[in-house]
């Protein structure tokens, strides 16, 4: 609860707004003790017929009512928690932020305050999450209610029910308040039905107790199952949610996580695992509304923790090792670091691969590979990649195609945008290596053949 929330209390319209809000959990307490009353004396009580069933219709009956009622006080007292004071940003901190010029300058005092909180949440932007009505870091998965004006550890949504938010210390509570409620409103159904089906065949003079009170077991009937299908979908949902790790907010609007971006199913450890995390390792205290939650509310474990790897989507041979936490790393961070070009020269023993393409100047008569020693002597400007190269040019030219022809020993990598020409002013023929199979095996093409340069501008 926040101190603006305090001083609003004191006013009367804030009184008067406070008083209004207990208004639903007054009706749903009026509904439970009507359903007891109509329950307990005017069926089990004044239309007993066998005294057996009515004491084993009593004890089921106050064992859900028990549970039922335990769940849902314990939802409505339980408090939001408090963010502790090493999340609140100082008072001159938060004029600096105010009076940022830019978004830029904001994020980095936020990232610079927050770099040594458990935070892996961000905004859109990229930048911690930041409450401005309570001045603090907001922690992972938490939101601030304007209801109880305070932000809310792991909140899920502010029910008027229960006049209380759903958050992290409260959640397995409003789970078995909703199963117990569930259970409660099916038992009532079921342990009526018989009367009222008799209601409706021989009429409500015939049976046993008085007129009214015929009415109260028929009412009861249609309230049970009125609240009973509202229930079975609210139920079935937040089971769902346990399974998945995933708040009401979250489903709506996915979290931003600073590694991998938006990600419905960044907390998702599993469903067991999820299960426990909400409610407790040991079995024996699951069905009972006592707190064994994991964890302090203000750090989870994210699905990319448990799997040891980012996320498939991230899975490139250039993002190099992607297997860090969430939590590592500067929140500026790259996913992509600029990698280094590998200079170490190769085998040149071996003719090159016919997957790779260089552009090579390339003899159209050339039959065997040339010596180790000349392709040595030859090879390490090719790295050097310059607007012109002057290449020796032999004097042979070929017959049907105005084109110089160089010897293989002169095997270098040229830039396209500037091509060599001879002394006759003929240009150089450029092809890839491996475009054309008897070239890359090394068998000599015809010495009339034509070959066109690879591409589909002629080189002139």
């Amino acid at each position: 609860m926040g101190n603006d929330d305090l001083r609003r209390r004191k006013t009367p319209c804030g009184f008067c707004m406070a008083v209004f809000k207990w208004i639903p959990v007054v009706f749903i307490t009026a509904v439970i003790a009507w359903s007891y009353y109509a329950y307990v004396v005017e069926l089990c009580i004044r239309n007993a017929e066998n005294l057996v069933g009515m004491i084993f219709m009593l004890f089921f009956y106050h064992i859900a009512l028990i549970l039922f009622m335990w769940s849902y006080w314990r939802t409505i007292m339980t408090s939001v928690g408090r963010v502790p004071d090493q999340w609140r940003i100082p008072d001159e901190e938060v004029t600096r932020l105010f009076r940022a010029d830019n978004p830029e300058t904001q994020k980095r005092i936020l990232n610079s305050f927050a770099r040594s909180l458990p935070v892996t949440n961000r905004t859109m932007n990229g930048s911690v999450r930041f409450c401005e009505k309570c001045k603090i870091i907001k922690p992972d998965r938490a939101h601030h209610c304007s209801v109880c004006n305070s932000c809310v550890l792991k909140m899920d949504h502010h029910c008027p029910w229960v006049n209380n938010c759903v958050n992290f210390y409260n959640y397995k509570f409003f789970v078995l308040f909703l199963g117990y409620a569930l259970v409660y409103c099916l038992y009532v159904a079921f342990t009526t039905l018989h009367d009222f089906v008799q209601f409706w065949k021989v009429g409500a003079g015939q049976l046993n107790g008085s007129g009214v009170g015929r009415f109260h077991i028929l009412f009861l009937f249609f309230i049970s199952i009125m609240f009973a299908i509202s229930l079975v979908s609210l139920f079935g949902y937040h089971i769902y949610l346990v399974l998945v790790n995933r708040t009401t907010l979250e489903s709506f609007r996915a979290p931003v996580f600073r590694v991998g971006g938006p990600d419905k199913n960044g907390f998702n450890l599993g469903r067991y695992a999820n299960f426990c995390e909400v409610f407790g390792d040991d079995w024996q205290y699951w069905p009972l509304p006592i707190f064994t939650s994991r964890g302090d509310g203000f750090s989870y474990p994210t699905s990319t923790d448990q799997s040891g790897e980012a996320p498939t989507v991230q899975r490139y041979a250039a993002m190099g090792d992607t297997t860090t936490n969430r939590l590592d790393g500067n929140p500026t961070d790259k996913l992509i670091d600029a990698i280094p070009l590998d200079t170490t020269p190769n085998n040149h023993d071996q003719p090159p691969p016919q997957h790779q393409h260089p552009h090579q100047v390339r003899s159209q008569n050339q039959a065997q590979p040339q010596p180790q020693q000349a392709r040595h002597q030859a090879r390490p400007n090719s790295l050097n990649l310059q607007p012109a190269l002057e290449l020796p040019l032999a004097n042979g030219q070929s017959s049907n195609c105005s084109t110089a022809a160089v010897p293989s020993s002169q095997m270098v990598v040229v830039n396209l945008g500037t091509l060599p020409e001879d002394a006759n002013g003929s240009a150089v023929i450029i092809d890839m290596v491996g475009d054309h199979s008897g070239a890359a095996a090394g068998v000599a093409a015809p010495k009339d053949a034509c070959r066109q340069p690879n591409g589909d501008v002629p080189l002139n």
